[in-house]
């Protein structure tokens, strides 16, 4: 009786199905039912995706990811152990420090270039061409493109035009090695007189600006005297006095005017009689106006 009882009570089937189902079978119906309505980030673990995202209460678990703060590493390689000798059999470059027994590597070493007792290389290969140590890099400017600056009143033609104003008004590029050189292009753009201080003029910017009633003259600076020219505010902020005009040395002597003034002056130097006659005959205008007198140079 109880035995009918029990086959009473037993499903008419069995749970087990003899189907083979597809391996991801139940992954993807896990991730189907699991998917939510919003994206959140997902995690791969054991070939399983596992979606998990927290509520407004907070209550479901919290957002994983792949990257966390305790997994953070360098690159493999990225930092390399300082090799340290002397220190120990243990270390692997105690005792000799990876030199050896004796001979000419574990002593003080060889000479650069040395190949044995053999003529080396650079006593083999013949010398070719010449590089002049002393040589000078000028900056060239022309007066057409000075004078492009004074008609869009970046520049002011009653004041005296340095270098650094040439620099401070783009004329010029910021690398300024021994000076600059003014140039002849343009220069029948110039009209009226100016006054400038450069390194080197060429012999027709010269007579082009000296047409006008113009002056140019050549001033020597040295390295430091272009830093505290170009840029005096550094001296200021490092708490210090600008240098003194350097003279040029006896080889480049007759090749400039005057020495560089520090700081920039603003002025021109006023001509002598016999120049403001001549400036006065070639333009033939009368006289110009007086200009104020500087300190004269040393």
């Amino acid at each position: 009786m109880w035995r009918r009882i029990s086959l009473l009570t037993k499903p008419p089937f069995r749970l087990t199905s003899s189907i083979p189902l597809p391996t991801n079978f139940y992954n993807n119906h896990l991730a189907k039912t699991l998917t939510p309505a919003f994206p959140c980030p997902l995690s791969v673990s054991n070939g399983l995706e596992r979606a998990s995202f927290s509520t407004a209460m907070g209550s479901s678990p919290a957002i994983e990811s792949l990257l966390k703060l305790n997994d953070l590493r360098d690159n493999k390689g990225a930092r390399k152990k300082k090799k340290r000798k002397g220190r120990g059999i243990g270390s692997g470059k105690g005792k000799t420090a990876g030199k050896g027994h004796k001979g000419q590597r574990a002593r003080g070493g060889i000479k650069l270039g040395f190949e044995g007792g053999q003529t080396p290389l650079r006593r083999r290969l013949p010398k070719r061409g010449f590089k002049n140590p002393f040589t000078l890099t000028f900056q060239p400017v022309g007066l057409g493109k000075i004078a492009k600056l004074i008609n869009a009143g970046k520049i002011d033609s009653s004041e005296l035009i340095t270098m650094k104003t040439l620099k401070e008004t783009s004329a010029i590029g910021k690398q300024i090695k021994d000076g600059v050189r003014l140039m002849g292009r343009g220069a029948e753009l110039i009209k009226w007189p100016i006054h400038l201080e450069v390194s080197r003029v060429t012999a027709r910017a010269k007579a082009a600006v000296e047409a006008t009633g113009g002056s140019v003259r050549r001033v020597h600076y040295n390295k430091l005297g272009f830093r505290a020219l170009l840029n005096p505010e550094w001296f200021e902020k490092k708490r210090r006095l600008l240098p003194k005009a350097a003279r040029p040395p006896p080889k480049i002597r007759d090749k400039v005017d005057s020495i560089g003034r520090l700081p920039a002056p603003t002025k021109p130097i006023p001509f002598s009689p016999e120049e403001r006659a001549a400036a006065t005959a070639a333009i033939g205008a009368p006289p110009p106006a007086s200009r104020a007198a500087v300190d004269s140079i040393n």
